[in-house]
């Protein structure tokens, strides 16, 4: 399973793999921010290769549609399963859900050299609903393997030549030494849909944002290898653009396949409006480890991630966290399917009953109001008994 997959940060790293029988062969792009495993199941002007399900003895359609929206781009399909294999993992072949797509927006991209996608993320974020089994928890369960699998992105150490791709790894069911240098370094997983991880503290240049951890968090912090740079929220986003100019640093990085004679590059860091984001610009300097088994992502050196013989990144620790507030990542998990119905529930009983009194006050009485002797009483339920008479 080393050196398995091809790729840069920019159009992302995928993975050969065989789907059907007799075996179709197409490029899956790895995400650690979705759930889905879908390939392009018709003609597309951006894909050079799909899967026919009607050409594979073995593939079988379950008739739901699925729709799948990320940050950028969507697509549309079927649900079936097929079986697949690996070339470069894991021996065997197993029986996988798998989605044909067949409309898609924006998803795929001019340029990619990917057919579909292999979402790696909680079953949380699997669609139509959770109890799609996702492929990594399909693997686990069959080829009974560790629930834990680890991914190196070489990127960093652009570029590779001849070959216009950089490559790198991944390891499903383990660690494999060879891949970083020194310790690994864990941090908790904070909810199991995203691989959300609590950012404590941010520094440029040795010096510290003083923001709120809670900003740092807003509204989650995710480890997502299909998110190409570092997405932080806005607040987060202009604070390290001014540190940025006030310490004359460069956060930039070079891109591949602009021009044989162009040397171009991009800044590495972008804001989002909904969460901080880890993405491949900084993935691909680490060995990044996603113990699903102990609830952890860890992070190690990685030594592709090398310019001129010197590593592009480091890691320090531990650090005492005395200092941070308790309440960085809220404890209200919104995106729970379950919570999602409630709430939208009670705000609708909440709307119904704020109607109902709108429509009291404004119709007046039809009746008159007889107060006599027998109408004192001592306790609120018989008032609101004999009120009216």
């Amino acid at each position: 399973m080393v050196e398995n997959l091809q790729g840069d940060s920019g159009r992302g790293y995928y993975l050969e793999m065989l789907i059907g029988s007799p075996p179709q062969a197409l490029n899956i792009l790895v995400d650690t921010g979705s759930s889905n495993f879908a390939v392009a199941g018709a003609p597309d002007p951006d894909v050079t290769s799909y899967f026919n399900p009607e050409l594979s003895s073995t593939y079988k359609s379950q008739g739901i549609d699925v729709t799948v929206k990320y940050t950028q781009g969507s697509w549309t399909g079927m649900l079936g399963t097929d079986v697949i294999t690996i070339p470069k993992g894991i021996n065997g072949s197993y029986t996988i859900n798998i989605a044909t797509i067949l409309e898609s927006e924006n998803f795929f991209l001019p340029g990619v050299k990917w057919h579909g996608i292999l979402g790696l993320a909680y079953d949380a974020l699997a669609k139509p609903s959770s109890s799609v089994e996702t492929f990594f928890d399909s693997l686990v369960r069959q080829a009974k393997i560790p629930n834990i699998f680890s991914l190196q992105m070489c990127g960093a150490g652009l570029p590779v030549s001849g070959s216009g791709t950089n490559g790198g790894s991944l390891i499903l069911g383990g660690i494999e030494p060879s891949l970083y240098k020194g310790d690994i370094w864990y941090t908790p997983i904070k909810e199991e849909w995203y691989y959300q991880v609590e950012i404590l503290k941010l520094e440029v240049g040795g010096q510290n944002l003083e923001l709120d951890c809670r900003e740092y968090n807003a509204d989650k912090a995710i480890v997502d290898s299909g998110t190409t740079l570092l997405r932080l929220p806005q607040k987060v986003f202009s604070a390290v653009v001014q540190a940025i100019v006030r310490t004359s640093l460069l956060y930039i990085q070079p891109i591949l396949g602009i021009g044989e004679n162009l040397q171009c590059y991009r800044f590495g860091i972008s804001s989002s409006t909904n969460a901080l984001v880890i993405g491949a610009t900084v993935m691909e300097g680490f060995y990044v480890i996603f113990d699903r088994a102990q609830r952890r992502v860890g992070f190690a050196v990685s030594p592709c991630a090398e310019i001129g013989g010197s590593t592009v990144s480091e890691i320090e620790g531990p650090f005492t966290t005395a200092d941070v507030a308790s309440n960085c990542v809220s404890s209200i998990s919104f995106h729970e399917p379950v919570l999602w119905i409630a709430s939208y529930a009670l705000m609708s009983l909440c709307g119904i009953i704020l109607l109902v009194l709108i429509i009291l006050l404004l119709i007046p009485p039809r009746c008159q109001h007889r107060y006599t002797d027998n109408d004192v009483v001592n306790d609120e339920s018989s008032l609101v008994r004999h009120r009216w008479k």
